[in-house]
């Protein structure tokens, strides 16, 4: 029995197990250098163990430089990008602003929700647009 070529099989596995508990497609990458590793020790016996880490450390770099430059940027992009930010998708509403902007700081009320605006000073009540989003914070524009 080898002993090596049963330890790259096994971390091959746990790499594997670890991508189906935190999947994120990096230990998968990690996981296919090792399998690599394993069919190499398998085929050629008698490779030296810093000849095996070796040839795992620079397979895996190779392998997740693969799945960066081919993989990655080829991912669907969604039909609606804002969907997960509330605030950027929220940029062009017109809404009455609820508290006066007062030293560039005032409130509104959009749906159920309440936010913090900033802008240029204006009365309670007027129509204002939102223009952008910094944090929690949206920035209104008179309309």
């Amino acid at each position: 029995m080898r002993w090596d070529v049963f330890t790259w099989a096994a971390v091959a596995l746990v790499l594997f197990a670890a991508e189906t508990m935190a999947p994120g497609a990096f230990m998968l990458w990690l996981g296919f250098a090792a399998v690599a590793v394993f069919l190499g020790v398998l085929l050629i016996p008698g490779v030296p163990l810093l000849a095996q880490v070796a040839a795992f450390i620079v397979l895996s770099f190779i392998s997740i430089q693969v799945y960066r430059k081919w993989f990655r940027g080829r991912e669907r992009q969604s039909d609606q990008p804002a969907l997960n930010r509330r605030a950027t998708a929220l940029i062009g509403r017109v809404v009455p602003l609820e508290r006066a902007i007062v030293q560039g700081h005032g409130r509104v009320q959009i749906a159920d929700a309440y936010w913090d605006v900033a802008g240029p000073d204006l009365p309670a009540g007027t129509s204002v647009r939102v223009v952008g989003a910094d944090g929690m914070t949206l920035q209104v524009e008179a309309v």
